[in-house]
């Protein structure tokens, strides 16, 4: 069985962090995705979902900091259900338990560019990304403080010919 989602969108308002009694992070936000399409009438439609989500961990922890109302981000997790009861009525919601984040830009522009106060290839926590616009990764596995890691040389291979503002790394799995 598979329980995968995978979206990009923006930052419905500011994240809200919190820790649980147990000492746990927990984050929550929403995030909107829009579908365009041209009509029969030719006329251009939008649809536009909101998205609960949660993260935990350390993960919870950067999306507290680095995320705010418009950033956009891809977030990769597991769709869960749950319920809850209000006045006698039970209630369910359905969200998103993020395992992985990467911020595409938007948002806090401090971050979002190579001026002076900007992240060089910062780790948040896990996966750091190598995409020189600023865009970072991060994944809610236990946090592990950085090592020193070795160089490895880039494999010797055919010269790759992509087309001018390709990147690999725009790619988002």
């Amino acid at each position: 069985m598979i329980n995968k989602v995978i979206i990009i969108g923006n930052l419905g308002g500011d994240p809200e962090l919190r820790i649980t009694t147990t000492g746990n992070s927990v984050c929550n936000f929403r995030v909107a995705t829009t579908e365009r399409w041209r009509g029969q009438d030719g006329q251009m439609q939008e649809q536009t979902e909101w998205h609960r989500v949660t993260t935990w961990g350390r993960l919870a922890e950067i999306c507290g900091q680095y995320l705010s109302k418009g950033s956009r981000v891809y977030v990769e997790g597991k769709l869960q259900t749950r319920t809850y009861e209000q006045d006698g009525v039970t209630r369910y919601f359905t969200e998103i338990v993020a395992r992985e984040m990467k911020m595409l830009g938007g948002g806090r522009q401090e971050y979002a560019g190579n001026g002076p106060d900007a992240p060089q290839n910062r780790n948040l926590g896990g996966n750091a990304s190598n995409d020189t616009r600023g865009a970072q990764t991060a994944n809610s596995g236990p946090y592990r403080p950085p090592q020193q890691q070795s160089f490895v040389p880039p494999q010797e291979g055919p010269p790759r010919h992509n087309p001018p503002g390709y990147h690999e790394e725009d790619v988002p799995f």
